[in-house]
């Protein structure tokens, strides 16, 4: 399971003042639905995201990060998947996100990482492509 301190990554200290209360109370969301979904996934190994919360320059500077990321409001993770098996297990599993309130990026567009996000994207699609 990841702790709020490993999603923050050590940006709230070193962005302290990008942080607002929203997007401390979104983070707390974010950290306790993936960890739900990876507690159901029987994950118990996975201790810390690829990518947590985003200040804008960290997002500025991340290749293919979209410029509206759900990074930024600390309302999205990526979880390092390079063999796959988590992703294909939430592919497997959606009614597990619907039930945890989750999206998540279309597979083709993350490689080697699960993206998913406490918010729907604008298509509304559970499994959606990037914009």
């Amino acid at each position: 399971m990841i702790s709020l301190e490993t999603y923050w990554m050590g940006r709230d200290k070193e962005y302290a003042d990008e942080l607002t209360d929203q997007i401390r109370a979104n983070a707390q969301v974010t950290v306790d639905r993936v960890n739900e979904l990876l507690a159901r996934a029987g994950r118990s190994d996975i201790h810390a995201p690829t990518s947590g919360f985003r200040p804008r320059a960290v997002n500025n500077a991340t290749s293919g990060a979209a410029s509206g990321s759900k990074h930024l409001t600390a309302e999205a993770v990526d979880i390092g998947d390079r063999d796959r098996t988590l992703t294909s297990w939430v592919m497997d599993n959606l009614d597990v996100l619907v039930k945890i309130g989750l999206w998540a990026e279309d597979p083709r567009w993350t490689p080697t990482w699960l993206h998913v996000q406490i918010v729907p994207p604008k298509s509304g699609k559970r499994v959606f492509i990037p914009s």
